[in-house]
């Protein structure tokens, strides 16, 4: 069995991989995963077998083509306006700085790395523990403790 030739396969199946992609992505970004998508199918066509579910093969690229647009949105800034300048209680710009850091030096270390890991840098529990040491459910209730303990002085000592 000889295959189609790839102007027919786009043709034929571009419908149903725009609907895949507007599904998952939306309207505005949906007609970038399509191109992306038959771009990486023209470069693998050759190698695919003859006897191959083409729309299976096409849908399966446009999955991972929005998945990846999907993780490239998260990563992108989001502008916003001016941020507001937190009031400081002595005058001295970023004092509140100083109060926040006095709250983290009092958590256990492991604690304090947790939570400038994952909640300061962003990181999923299962990085945090490869650098921390333990499981992602260690790190997740380190993190956690950690919180609490900085919810409860740091915001005593703003009750002062």
């Amino acid at each position: 069995m000889r295959q189609q030739p790839f102007e027919a396969i786009v043709a034929e199946y571009r419908p149903t991989v725009l609907r895949v992609c507007r599904a998952v992505l939306g309207p505005t970004a949906a007609d970038d995963a399509w191109s992306e998508t038959f771009l990486s199918a023209l470069r693998a066509y050759p190698k695919l077998r003859p006897d191959s579910n083409v729309e299976a093969w096409l849908v399966t690229i446009a999955h991972r083509k929005t998945i990846d647009h999907l993780r490239a949105e998260s990563r992108r800034a989001i502008p916003v306006g001016d941020l507001s300048e937190t009031p400081s209680k002595d005058g001295l710009p970023g004092s509140w700085e100083s109060d926040l850091w006095a709250a983290l030096k009092t958590l256990p270390r492991k604690q304090r790395e947790t939570v400038a890991y994952h909640y300061l840098a962003g990181l999923p529990y299962a990085d945090v523990a490869k650098i921390v040491g333990g499981s992602p459910d260690a790190a997740r209730r380190a993190a956690a403790d950690g919180i609490a303990t900085l919810r409860k002085t740091y915001l005593e000592g703003e009750a002062r």
